[in-house]
């Protein structure tokens, strides 16, 4: 007889407890989480679940399936869409059933359907760094959350049906703010199940997680998943369902690393425009950055024909009755070859827009001498080194004040452009004007990237961080290099590379806020000074360009203050969203594509206009 093997035993009945226990457990599951029809109810009417549920969330209703006994009146009640809102049939069982009576008007969504088991939840030992989280309280904060919707491609909510639901107890929404500006970075909505149709499985969900783009902290989305969980346990509610895209991979390891497991749940859509891209397959031209994709998108909207000619670099061709027009982005055979000339030469931009009579910062121009260098830099105080030609932020060194790297500087600009050009620094924020047809249409103030420190990493840790989240947020067109540049601006701020950045420190690194390097991107087209207005679209006028990004150097988005900076002939129009940027520039291609409406008001705003 073989002897037994060492190591620990197992006291008696241990492996008979552990197998009733799983046995349990899978018995759980096959109930909970099964493809078996719920069982069937008894009790008082008033402990009993909800028929037909039907709850409105504001972008749309949530068809709760496991309260209908017919897919007859599921399909009835999925056709009460209305336009412009996307709803959703959750928890249907049988999804092949559904979809074959309705085959011309439904489809199954592709997303996974999480579940966390609130029971099983534990809070995180480690709180929100730099912001807060809390419930929704103010107009603005509906405003700030359709704000985020439209940046994250999401259906904008009417902001009084949020101010309306604030005190609702079916729907919860929770926001996160900047503990210093007071600035909304993210926010979640959840769904009571309990008081939405009486659930006896006492669940909950979770919708709507969005953060900004351009938040510079880190973990907003995990605060937000887990104050609402916390907030659920609370109330006794016995787990948490998502349902999100199959192939949003950044945040199924989010929904993971907190413990969210996959359940056998389906989610079930109407075919409308909204819903397109999910039904149709994915586009030819999926491989276009989201500067070409924006135009792309709404040239279709209208019925113009798309012919995809380079999607690695951008270009597209838009066909609509005789009118054919090449472009790349937002550049396109409308801007002429001097326009597009004047733009890429900095020096003649800068003499031309000032003989308009745009202010200019003094300019030092290239080839002169280590003196005449000298003397610049002293009177300036400070300068930016930059390439006469050259896009993307590429070569461009700013504040500089020390003549040793004014001269590094200088080298560092001629591998991108044989002409340097030395200008006089002037302080303040970077303004982005688009000016389409001679008019503005945004306006966004671009900041430099900034990280904040945790006390644990240090500042190349925190850049290669921000930078994932900077490309994850952009589709991968923004993110911070670890060059000269940014090991200097570092080095300004009494930092290395190597060393750890303190709690809660925030350190630009950085001093251009080209979106390219990792820049973040913020709107204040509504409170834009008029000022600033007029002197972007003469500068336009001046370069004789129909699509164009003027930059400016301001104090403020809303005082008179300014210095012209550059001018962009291939602006990126997907960084301004939710302005109309692509609708006025296919306005521009394609006049007769505009309903008739649309350009009987653009006729009487220019008649207007030209009575003043």
């Amino acid at each position: 007889m073989a002897k037994d093997s060492e190591g620990p035993k197992q006291p008696p009945n241990s492996r008979g407890r552990q197998s009733s226990e799983a046995y349990k457990h899978r018995l759980k599951r096959m109930r909970d989480q099964g493809l078996k029809p719920p069982i069937t109810q008894h009790g008082d009417d008033a402990d009993r679940m909800a028929s037909q549920a039907v709850l409105d969330c504001g972008w749309g209703r949530l068809v709760f399936a496991q309260t209908f006994e017919e897919s007859d009146a599921m399909i009835s009640a999925l056709r009460g869409e209305q336009p412009d809102r996307r709803d959703i049939a959750v928890y249907v069982r049988n999804p092949h059933v559904l979809l074959a009576n309705a085959p011309q008007e439904l489809f199954l969504d592709p997303s996974h359907t999480f579940r966390l088991d609130l029971s099983r939840y534990r809070p995180s030992r480690k709180g929100p760094k730099g912001f807060f989280i809390r419930r929704l309280t103010s107009q603005s904060d509906a405003e700030a959350i359709n704000r985020i919707y439209s940046a994250r491609a999401m259906i904008a909510v009417p902001p009084e049906f949020f101010w309306a639901k604030r005190d609702a107890r079916t729907i919860i929404y929770f926001v996160a703010e900047d503990e210093q500006t007071g600035e909304v970075l993210g926010t979640v909505t959840g769904v009571d199940h309990i008081r939405a149709f009486n659930d006896p499985e006492r669940g909950s969900s979770l919708w709507c997680l969005a953060v900004d783009p351009s938040a510079r902290h880190p973990g907003i989305g995990e605060a937000l998943v887990r104050r609402l969980a916390e907030y659920f346990t609370t109330r006794g509610a016995a787990f948490l369902d998502l349902s999100v895209l199959h192939d949003n991979e950044q945040a199924i390891a989010l929904y993971e690393k907190l413990g969210f497991q996959r359940v056998s749940f389906f989610s079930v859509k109407r075919k409308n425009p909204i819903n397109e891209t999910l039904f149709t397959g994915p586009p030819e031209d999926a491989t276009l950055n989201p500067y070409a994709k924006i135009i792309v998108n709404e040239a279709r909207r209208r019925g113009i024909h798309v012919k995809v000619v380079d999607a690695e670099a951008g270009f597209f061709r838009l066909t609509h009755g005789g009118r054919s027009i090449l472009c790349r982005e937002s550049l396109s055979e409308l801007t002429s070859a001097v326009a597009m000339s004047i733009c890429d030469d900095k020096s003649v931009t800068r003499r031309i827009v000032s003989a308009a009579g745009v202010r200019v910062p003094e300019q030092l121009a290239d080839g002169a001498s280590p003196d005449e260098i000298a003397e610049f830099v002293k009177r300036c105080g400070r300068v930016v080194v930059k390439p006469a030609r050259g896009e993307q932020g590429r070569g461009i060194s700013v504040g500089l004040s020390d003549l040793a790297e004014v001269e590094d500087a200088i080298e560092a600009a001629r591998k991108v452009s044989d002409v340097v050009l030395l200008e006089e620094y002037v302080q303040g924020e970077d303004l982005r004007l688009i000016v389409i047809n001679y008019r503005v249409v945004a306006a966004a103030i671009r900041r430099p990237p900034v990280i904040v420190g945790d006390g644990e990493r240090t500042v190349r840790e925190l850049i290669e961080a921000q930078s994932r989240r900077r490309k994850a947020a952009t589709g991968g067109e923004s993110r911070i290099p670890l060059d000269a540049e940014t090991e200097r601006t570092v080095r300004e701020a009494g930092f290395g590379l190597d060393d750890v950045l303190p709690a809660e420190t925030e350190l630009a690194v950085r001093k251009t806020a080209n979106l390219h390097t990792g820049g973040t991107i913020h709107d204040v087209t509504d409170i834009v000074n008029p000022t600033l207005v007029q002197a972007a679209s003469e500068a336009a006028r001046a370069i004789d360009i129909p699509v164009t990004g003027i930059d400016l150097m301001v104090k403020s988005p809303s005082l008179a203050d300014y210095a012209f900076i550059e001018a962009n002939e291939r602006p990126g129009l997907a960084n301004h969203e939710p302005q109309p940027t692509a609708e006025r520039f296919v306005d521009l291609l394609f006049p007769l594509s505009v309903p008739a409406s649309v350009r009987q008001t653009l006729q009487k705003d220019k008649e207007r206009e030209g009575k003043r």
